[in-house]
């Protein structure tokens, strides 16, 4: 049920905590409040219930598409035959939408999912007044708002909140094997540390502006084509891939930006679009003003939606790129390469047509390395990788080994957005986030708010495609 106002909403949430099978009072359950959605991240959050989270949430948006498309994401999981939801969305469309949830105070978690030009406005006010804050990236998509961003982080630890973003990419069971092959040494050996040319990591993603997400085809915002409010590849897409090369490369460890972190080198680049393709990404007929920046002369629309960036890490080489596609290929969606490079064997994550554009896991001995002998190792290991993850196997293809996982763990990219909020509400039972969270996430857009700025330098090499 959703129910939309431009005034406060009287709601029972006691009586709706009662009758709820949580074991905790309702003074102690989570209320969740969304603040200006604009992305459909926002409405994945709250795919599935969560034993603990009041079934009522408070939104508070200005009036118009973006909050509607939200509504609509929520209403179809309320309405959908299987395992529906039961979310009560109380909404206040106004143009003082962010006073007023101030003032209401309406919930405890704040949602932050949408426009970046303000997020890190949204942010830093939410934990100023008291409330937990869970964002979707990026936090920051420059240098001015990775330091209000720090100032967030300083008032958050003083007002005992929490704040954490939402890394979807952690959950993602390829991903997940290749940090636990790496923790393995008798197997992988140590990671390198590379070169500029040849880095011991290399992470790249490739996206696509026109997609489906839950069945239906995904409306774009317009804002979302505009570099200034969603921010460029540099700084978007590539948090993730950033935040990957810490949680796997350097499991459980604090990293201090201004001491490990050294910026080699990074580009930015143009996808352009047709107005065509603008209309089905957006449903509109015309772009809108604050994008004639953009237009070329032939009413193409280019988007800094890619970009690349080089760097060290603790003295380890590492190259991180995200593109930016229009469409997909038939059959296939967002792609991810990834690589991993060990003394003893390399790790690499392919998703291409080879693998039928599902990320594949290989296990690649170094070269000159006695392959009967690996293959004895790697079998004794897997004892160590099968009793966290059950149902894990190895066969052999060509000089490496590909790992499969059961069709379990497979449970794709929308069904992530629960897990990370099953985390948070961990986090949240537990009073306290892990000691390495804050650092790496203070770390994590450091170094892309930082490559952002070195790659608009002049001299700095860019390209179009």
């Amino acid at each position: 049920m959703l129910s939309c106002s431009t005034k406060t909403q009287e709601t029972n949430t006691e009586a709706i905590a009662a009758n709820n099978e949580a074991t905790v009072t309702s003074s102690e359950r989570i209320k969740l409040i969304t603040l200006n959605p604009g992305h459909f991240h926002a409405a994945l959050v709250q795919k599935s219930m969560y034993d603990n989270v009041d079934p009522v949430v408070h939104v508070y948006a200005p009036a118009g598409d973006d909050v509607q498309e939200h509504l609509k994401k929520i209403e179809a999981y309320n309405t959908r035959p299987e395992a529906p939801t039961q979310w009560k969305e109380e909404v206040y469309t106004g143009d003082d939408y962010l006073q007023k949830m101030l003032a209401d105070k309406a919930g405890n978690v704040v949602v932050i999912a949408g426009n970046n030009q303000k997020k890190t406005e949204y942010i830093k006010t939410s934990v100023d007044a008291g409330l937990h804050v869970l964002a979707d990236k990026p936090m920051a998509i420059d240098t001015e708002s990775f330091g209000l961003l720090k100032e967030a982080f300083a008032s958050a630890e003083k007002n005992n909140v929490l704040l954490y973003d939402i890394m979807t990419e952690r959950y993602e069971i390829t991903t997940m094997l290749q940090r636990e092959f790496s923790m393995l040494p008798e197997v992988f050996g140590t990671l390198q540390k590379g070169t500029p040319a040849d880095p011991a990591i290399t992470k790249e993603s490739v996206h696509h502006f026109f997609k489906y997400v839950s069945g239906m085809p995904l409306k774009r915002p317009a804002w979302f084509f505009d570099v200034t409010q969603e921010g460029e590849g540099i700084v978007d897409v590539t948090t993730h891939l950033v935040d990957l090369v810490q949680w796997e490369c350097f499991p459980e460890q604090a990293i201090d930006y201004e001491q490990d972190i050294i910026l080699t080198g990074a580009r930015r680049w143009a996808t352009n679009l047709s107005p065509a393709q603008f209309n089905q990404a957006t449903g509109l007929a015309a772009y809108p003003a604050y994008l004639s920046k953009d237009i070329g002369k032939d009413s193409s629309l280019a988007v800094y939606s890619n970009g690349e960036i080089n760097y060290q890490v603790k003295g380890i080489h590492v190259k991180v790129s995200v593109i930016w596609n229009y469409k997909a290929p038939e059959g296939a969606g967002d792609t991810h390469f990834s690589l991993m490079r060990g003394t003893k064997a390399n790790l690499v994550i392919r998703q291409g047509q080879e693998q039928g554009y599902k990320p594949q896991l290989s296990i690649e001995p170094a070269k000159g390395t006695d392959l009967d002998a690996f293959e004895k190792t790697l079998r004794a290991n897997m004892a160590t990788v099968q009793q966290k993850y059950p149902g894990v196997e190895i066969s052999k293809s060509g000089n490496g080994w590909v790992v499969t996982a059961p069709e379990k763990y497979h449970d794709g990219h929308e069904a992530h957005f629960g897990q990370v909020t099953e985390k948070f509400l961990l986090y949240l039972a537990e009073g306290k986030m892990p000691d390495w969270e804050v650092p790496n996430m203070i770390a994590k857009y450091y170094t892309t708010t930082k490559a952002l700025e070195m790659a608009k330098q002049k001299g700095n090499p860019t390209s179009r495609r």
